[in-house]
């Protein structure tokens, strides 16, 4: 199990914190990784369950008390935990009894699909989640689940006890003595997660030690049964306001009662349409785990609704749905609920659901209101700005672009548009249920869930293609193109006009610099308005040019800090979807670099000198474990705080928001550019920013320290190469730090971090940090060589005990020195295969696929072929270093590449493998024909080559059908060499039918 939980758990940690842009469907992803560890590692399913589980309860207890910011809490882990995992064990299990079916189905005497025994891998997760009992300190839940936790608990005494009553009870069990004397875990409601996906039955009840045998004396001999809102619902109560916020705080606990719903936000009235949309956005989105994931699509569906069949109007169809789709876009616009949404893969479908509510609503003219029956009034520009807001969050918008403009190798992240959500959405249509794994997950899904798998491209959302054009165009150069009496110049004037039309200034009008107009201030106020009344998308046209004015002005002087950040607000106040160009023209602005720098002086900009020096100090308490030395950030004096003019501008406009429901989803847009923008500048900008934020917001300190101090190393290599180094030395122990000692995955990723634990703000683990601030790191590239190198030198040390030297050589010259300096050979072993496991996480959370394809083609060859000072000792002690370094390499080659191509040939990037594998074995062929010379320790290469093929063939044996035969035949001819004869011919057996011949001769002349 040790083996299986670091990768696992760091693995789990990494696509959690990572798929936000990567748009991967997660339980793909975890489950192409378990195959993987689980294969290499040589370990039981019940271990690999078990893994898992451990690095989801892991995630849960180190976000159980996160920092609170703009940034997903923890609603999102545990989906994780209750969802997304229990649904890759799904995938797990059902993969093997597909296979069995199918073998059943070619037999002659085959028994009915219901009458299959179950698979190994279904016993195996009954054994891991018995075995997980004994995890008590991973189990407590988290303070807000734990009633649900304890119901659960109830659930199975009663279940024990012989008792029956509906589930109304249960909902409402929490108020009786019962589920409060009942201790519930996170087992518990593991296991419920795993009976609602038919994985367990309700014989889990009884499992030794599930449930305490002192409860079930507790349980009442009858229970008055409490009839519930969704057991109302069900038994055909209308769907009224005082039902609706019942429903709303209460998940639902099966797929029939979500379809109700669903049902009645298709057919009934307009009040309960908007009542059922509210209730599928509620508790049943965020907490509904077992039908989390039907409740997400049927949001997805009313996204989209149909042209009704009797519609003959000209405006499109989506207007009359405009209060639903509202309703719908709020529900979902919090952080978590769009991580939840990425989370279970499904953002490219729901960004090809907004993008025609953008092109209908940002194509309308403003001149009618809708108003619900709760009094609250909203335009045509609300329902587009929060559509809009949603759908530029769904990609990497709010990143600088000087970061896709220095990263030598862009990852997928880097590479998001619309174009690219719709080309996601298509393939995953298209291709789904073509094959039998897909047919049996469909089974998961609501008969009611349908889309069409017409592809859809940009070009149907001319408006919106032509702002994103527009937008890249900002980003690219500077702005131009702004013609005088065009229908965009009188635009801008009148947003400039109700920008800041409290100014009474006679100077040079605001769009001077830009435009040469006259200024418009004298017009009024009405003729303003009128002027206004345009679609959105005119407006999102005209914003840039506003943006240029107004910034202009403010650096000339004739606007003051002040009155350029209430005129922003002024314009997000107007249309909240200009916050995406305003965000996206500042970044591009502050790339450029063409502003003077704004002094944060207190006078004409908000100060940071009340609370920088505290940032400054627990920035270092952050960093103190990794060694990293932090840059002063004292300012005063002759150096005043300076920020660039842009990034001062944004973080003025920032600061005027109210921390309101209502903002919450304009700021989640706006905090993500802010923080990136910040992190994008020289240091200190992020520190000053995070210190006038936490004035506004002290509940958010720990969150935006957390991110000053990921800019440490944005800019500086040693201090990555620094934080790699803690990343292998918390997890292998090698540290003399009292909280590493131990190594281990708690070492690497820590156990949670902020203010509230006790002892205040700690060093966070290196991991974590790793996690934060690699996507910032300029040259990609260089980190596989650092990697490599780091993995190198901590198998000398794990080859010495992790010991020092001086230490290690004072034991050898003792009496028992060298029995004591000497370390267990499997011990060793262990290490450095754990070591490697780390390395190869590392490297493709770096650069994913393409980084390993350049480590096996280019860094390890050229590795090789070097002169290395790696055995530095004589005898014995230096053969063993060689050994482990061969060894080592060969894991963290196979790791790299099982984890870029997984151990089938289904996955995209499988589709390399022939090549960049087939390179790799030619080179090591060559080595071996004396070809090529190989420069490092013959034991180190001997080690490597024999480990790697004895990996290649014991683990992913198909992966030699794709090499060309005659690489496999030289191959062979090396091994033999060595006397490694049986590995020779395994390699040539699983060589398919083209080695079958060379086979057969090894055979007659080694006589095996």
């Amino acid at each position: 199990m040790g083996q299986v939980g670091l990768p696992c758990g760091f693995q789990l940690i990494c696509f959690w914190k990572m798929l936000w842009m990567e748009l991967k469907l997660l339980q793909l992803v975890l489950l192409k990784f378990s195959l993987a560890l689980q294969v290499v590692n040589g370990t039981t399913w019940h271990d690999t369950f078990l893994g898992l589980w451990i690095a989801a309860l892991r995630l849960l207890q180190r976000e159980r008390d996160p920092s609170e910011g703009p940034v997903p809490r923890i609603d999102s882990s545990l989906c994780m935990v209750l969802s997304v995992t229990t649904l890759t064990v799904a995938d797990i299990i059902e993969e093997e009894e597909s296979e069995l079916i199918d073998e059943t189905e070619q037999s002659p005497s085959n028994l009915p699909k219901d009458k299959q025994a179950p698979g190994r891998r279904r016993k195996d997760l009954v054994t891991s989640l018995q075995l997980l009992g004994d995890f008590e300190d991973m189990l407590t839940p988290p303070p807000f689940v734990r009633s649900i936790a304890n119901q659960a608990a109830a659930k199975a005494i009663m279940f024990i006890s012989g008792l029956t009553v509906g589930n109304g009870y249960y909902e409402s069990v929490s108020m009786n003595g019962l589920a409060t004397s009942c201790l519930g875990n996170m087992r518990h409601l593991i296991v419920e997660a795993c009976i609602a996906r038919n994985l367990l039955d309700t014989s889990a009840y009884l499992w030794p030690g599930y449930v305490n045998a002192s409860d079930s004396n507790q349980v009442p001999c009858s229970i008055a049964t409490q009839m519930s809102g969704w057991s109302s619902l069900m038994k055909g109560s209308p769907l009224t306001p005082s039902l609706t916020n019942a429903l709303v705080v209460t998940p639902a606990s099966s797929l029939a009662e979500i379809e109700k719903v669903y049902e009645i936000a298709v057919n009934g009235s307009d009040d309960e349409k908007i009542c059922a949309a509210t209730v599928l956005c509620g508790a049943s989105l965020v907490r509904g785990w077992s039908v989390q994931e039907n409740t997400i699509l049927f949001i997805i569906k009313l996204l989209s609704p149909p042209v009704p069949a009797d519609y003959s109007g000209s405006e499109s169809h989506l207007i009359g749905y405009a209060a639903l789709l509202n309703t719908l876009l709020v529900g979902i616009s919090s952080v978590d609920c769009i991580q939840i949404f990425s989370l279970h893969g499904w953002v490219p479908l729901l960004a090809a659901a907004l993008m025609p509510i953008c092109e209908v609503f940002g194509s309308s003219i403003p001149n009618a209101s809708w108003t619900l029956s709760s009094g609250e009034e909203f335009s045509c520009y609300a329902v587009f700005s929060n559509a809009f807001t949603i759908l530029v969050r769904l990609w990497r918008f709010h990143k600088p672009p000087l970061e896709q403009l220095t990263v030598d190798m862009p990852l997928v992240a880097s590479q998001l548009s619309p174009e690219y959500l719709l080309l996601v959405r298509n393939s995953k249509l298209a291709s789904f249920g073509t094959s039998p794994k897909d047919q049996m997950k469909s089974k998961r899904f609501s008969k009611n869930i349908k889309f069409s798998t017409d592809p859809i491209f940009m070009d149907s959302f001319p408006k919106l293609k032509r702002w994103y054009r527009q937008n890249e165009e900002c980003i690219a150069s500077t702005l131009t193109g702004l013609v005088h009496g065009t229908s965009v110049h009188l635009i801008v004037d009148a947003l400039l006009t109700k920008m800041f039309r409290k100014i009474n200034r006679s100077g040079t009008p605001l769009t001077s610099a830009t435009s040469g107009s006259t200024n418009s201030s004298g017009s009024g106020l009405e003729d303003v308005s009128i002027k206004l009344k345009v679609p959105a998308w005119d407006i999102l046209e005209a914003t840039p040019f506003v943006l240029d004015a107004a910034l202009a002005a403010c650096a000339h002087g004739r606007l003051s800090p002040r009155e350029l950040a209430t005129g922003l607000k002024e314009l997000s106040d107007c249309l909240p979807a200009t916050l995406a160009t305003v965000v996206s023209y500042f970044s591009a602005e502050v790339t450029r670099g063409l502003w003077k720098p704004a002094f944060m002086n207190g006078t004409d900009w908000p100060s940071p000198a009340t609370n920088l020096s505290s940032i400054e100090q627990q920035i270092k308490k952050i960093l103190a474990a990794t060694g990293v030395d932090v840059p002063t950030v004292a300012v005063g004096g002759n150096s005043p705080a300076t920020l660039p003019l842009p990034l001062a501008a944004l973080v003025s406009l920032t600061i005027t928001f109210k921390l309101d429901k209502a903002s919450d989803r304009f700021l989640a847009l706006v905090g993500l550019g802010l923080s990136s923008l910040a992190s994008s500048c020289p240091w200190p900008c992020m520190p000053i920013v995070a210190s006038l934020w936490a004035q506004k917001v002290k509940r958010w300190n720990d969150f935006l320290v957390f991110s000053a101090s990921g800019t440490v190393f944005h800019y500086n290599t040693d201090a990555v190469v620094q934080l790699l180094k803690s990343c292998f030395t918390s997890t292998l122990g090698l540290t003399s730090s009292h909280n590493y000692s131990n190594g281990g995955v708690g070492a690497l990723l820590g156990h949670g971090f902020g203010s509230h634990f006790s002892g205040g703000i700690s060093p966070v683990g290196p991991g974590i940090l790793y996690l934060r601030v690699h996507r910032s790191v300029r040259d990609v590239m260089f980190m596989k060589e650092e990697i490599l190198s780091i993995l190198m030198h901590c198998v000398r040390d794990i080859a010495s005990c992790g010991l020092p030297r001086e230490k290690l050589e004072k034991l050898k010259k003792t009496k028992h020195g060298m029995r004591y300096g000497q370390v267990s050979l499997a011990a060793a072993m262990t290490r450095a295969k754990l070591a490697a496991s780390l390395g190869a996480s590392l490297v493709w959370i770096s650069g994913g696929s393409s980084l390993v394809h350049s480590l096996l083609t280019e860094t390890l060859p050229s590795w090789f072929i070097s002169v290395h000072g790696l055995v530095q000792e004589g005898g014995e002690s230096g053969c063993m270093v060689g050994m482990l370094g061969g060894y080592a390499l060969a894991y963290f080659a196979v790791f790299c590449a099982t984890f870029a191509w997984g151990v089938d040939s289904e996955s995209r990037a499988s589709k390399k493998r022939p090549t960049v594998l087939g390179t790799h074995l030619e080179f090591l062929a060559s080595a071996l024909d004396r070809k090529i010379s190989v420069g490092c320790d013959c034991a180190t290469w001997r080690a490597y080559v024999s480990g790697f093929v004895t990996l290649i063939v014991g683990c992913t044996p198909t992966w030699m059908l794709e090499i060309n035969v005659d690489a496999l035949k030289r191959l062979s001819k090396g091994l033999r060499q060595w006397d490694e004869e049986e590995l020779a011919l395994t390699l040539l057996g699983v060589g398919g039918v083209g080695a079958m011949g060379a086979a057969a001769q090894l055979i007659v002349e080694s006589k095996i």
